[in-house]
């Protein structure tokens, strides 16, 4: 079974008080986009995993482990407990969503598994596992894999997890900008906290902008720039001060609009229309503000089944 998955941006990321559980209340508002990993998985011995970049890919992937750690790994063996058999798989994961990049590729990868392993075990005539299942399988794993099983665009809450599709018109266009080297997401956050500290200011308890929610659901796109917005910006920017040049770039190259995508480095910046992201890629180039550039649209599906065994074979 081979299962492509998208990776996602953080439109709106609103981050609460730490809670007393070491989380914090998040409101996120999630747009899957067209930047892809593939997760294959066939019958073996034993659980293996194999990663690497996909063909034309820029994405680095040093960093992805291939022990049992791995994200993927850890799905599998969730869904071989729920269906009462061995996880003896073989996990093939092609990269192109940047590897520790605020794409939440980890997730996507996590996310894909649970499909492909439900798909190879399950009784495709009556499964014992339905799409919700799966959910709740990914809301264990992370807070973001949820939302690669869903795709589309949608509001997160609680850690994230918990979903609600948005009502969203038309396809918006983006250009990323990817650093070289990842940032640690419990890092950012510990950033964030201590620069909240320092501040000594109270944390409001995170809502929705209806700012974002209307320009979504009217399709309008400058709209949508002004409204992008980022807690942990200020926390990634001060672990990794070089991306404040990025999105500045961004803004004055004329995005409609730049933030740092999730917990970084990678950065977003939107564009009007997919002529204005091919633009604004050119000039963020010439800037040399970036390692790679990568351009995408969203909002496109989450974790969807490509091949069959056949293929796989082939």
């Amino acid at each position: 079974m081979s299962v492509r998955v998208p990776a996602k941006v953080n439109l709106q990321l609103a981050v609460g008080p730490l809670r007393d559980d070491g989380y914090h209340e998040l409101v996120s508002v999630f747009h899957a986009v067209s930047l892809f990993d593939e997760v294959s998985a066939a019958p073996a011995e034993r659980l293996t995993v194999a990663v690497e970049a996909a063909p034309g890919s820029v994405t680095a992937i040093d960093g992805v482990p291939t022990t049992g750690d791995n994200l993927a790994a850890r799905a599998a063996r969730l869904v071989a407990a729920q269906l009462g058999v061995d996880p003896a798989v073989a996990l093939r994961i092609r990269k192109a969503i940047p590897v520790a990049g605020g794409m939440a590729g980890g997730s996507a990868d996590a996310a894909a598994a649970l499909v492909a392993c439900a798909r190879l075990w399950d009784d495709p005539d009556d499964p014992a596992l339905t799409r919700d299942d799966l959910m709740e399988l990914g809301a264990e794993l992370g807070s973001d894999v949820p939302f690669a099983l869903l795709g589309g665009t949608a509001v997160g809450v609680g850690r994230g997890e918990r979903l609600t599709p948005a009502l969203t018109r038309g396809t918006f266009h983006w250009v990323f900008a990817i650093a070289d080297g990842g940032l640690s997401t419990p890092a950012v956050y510990a950033e964030c906290d201590r620069l909240r500290d320092a501040a000594g200011r109270p944390v409001p308890e995170p809502g929705v902008s209806a700012g974002l929610m209307a320009a979504l659901a009217t399709g309008d796109v400058d709209a949508l720039g002004a409204e992008l917005v980022n807690d942990l910006q200020p926390a990634a920017l001060s672990l990794r001060p070089s991306l404040r040049r990025t999105v500045d770039a961004g803004r004055d190259l004329g995005a409609l609009g730049a933030l740092v995508s999730g917990s970084g480095p990678t950065c977003a910046f939107l564009a009007g229309t997919a002529d204005h992201a091919a633009t604004l890629a050119t000039e963020l180039a010439a800037a040399n503000v970036a390692e790679h550039l990568l351009r995408a649209s969203g909002p496109v599906p989450g974790a969807v089944l490509i091949a069959s065994p056949a293929h796989f074979a082939r």
